[in-house]
């Protein structure tokens, strides 16, 4: 089929030979590395991610790194695609090797597994190797530092027809997201969370991964909130109960130090079970 891609006296035949092959790799979003090396010339890459930028074929996303614009879209000259696609390039890039790994993490994890109620304007994304923040037409990627050892429950999840990426599980996704509320939209967001998706929750996964990542507070809302929502039986939640000791932590990190203490969790309730039962998701 003719497309804007196929005229070679438009594009040239050196910048048309390169979005070709791009697509044939289905590298969507790509590094300048990739175009340098299929061009077999740094100088002839560069000319022509110039001209494809300039006809809006391609998208400048940051320095080094681009997305090809779907041609049905006409020549749109900020248009970044999907946005998880873009993470995992970010993450990539500069990888120097296999031991730096990643993922899509907290809200984003949360959004891929459809267990948000709120829109997210943040892209997370945990690596053992820390970056900087980007901002890219107006979504923010952050990074979050993450110990080799506590990268585990991660899987491929399909984010279109042509793409998977490495994100966590929905058990890991669930921990992360009562270690760090505030990357989640909030200690309530993710009690809903656990609302959500009550039935699908693997009991017995969840706390061999609370138990690797072996956090105190993470035990002690993990097992107030599958005890508010009835989650698991009674051994998983006294098999909790031994991993608490005596200091008492916040219901919801993010929170003023307020509310009554509950002894059987070591918690101090700055949320009220009522006031989650009320955001419960039924």
């Amino acid at each position: 089929m003719h497309n804007k891609y196929d005229n070679e006296k438009s594009l040239g035949a050196v910048a048309a030979h390169l979005v070709t092959t791009l697509y044939d790799r289905n590298r969507l979003v790509f590094h300048f590395k990739e175009a340098e090396e299929i061009l077999i010339n740094r100088s002839r890459a560069d000319k022509a991610l110039t001209q494809l930028t300039k006809n809006g074929i391609v998208t400048r996303l940051k320095p080094g790194l681009f997305q090809l614009v779907p041609f049905e879209l006409g020549s749109e000259r900020e248009y970044m695609g999907n946005q998880y696609t873009v993470a995992r390039e970010l993450a990539l890039s500069g990888r120097k090797s296999h031991e730096d790994k990643y993922y899509i993490s907290y809200g984003s994890a949360f959004d891929l597994h459809q267990m948000t109620t709120q829109p997210q304007l943040v892209v997370y994304i945990s690596s053992t190797r820390m970056s900087r923040p980007h901002e890219i037409l107006g979504t923010e990627f952050r990074f979050v530092l993450c110990k080799k050892q506590d990268i585990f429950g991660i899987t491929k999840l399909w984010i279109d027809k042509n793409e998977k990426i490495w994100t966590s599980d929905l058990e890991r996704t669930l921990l992360d997201g009562l270690k760090h509320p505030s990357y989640c939209g909030g200690f309530t967001e993710v009690a809903k969370a656990f609302s959500i998706k009550r039935q699908d929750i693997d009991t017995q996964k969840i706390i061999n991964y609370a138990t690797q990542l072996n956090v105190g507070a993470v035990y002690r809302r993990l097992g107030f909130l599958m005890e508010l929502y009835n989650i698991g039986q009674a051994i998983h939640l006294q098999f909790l109960q031994t991993k608490l000791t005596d200091t008492y932590q916040l219901l919801d990190p993010d929170l003023h130090a307020s509310g009554s203490y509950i002894a059987k969790w070591r918690l101090r309730l700055n949320v009220t079970p009522e006031e989650l039962n009320q955001a419960r998701v039924t």
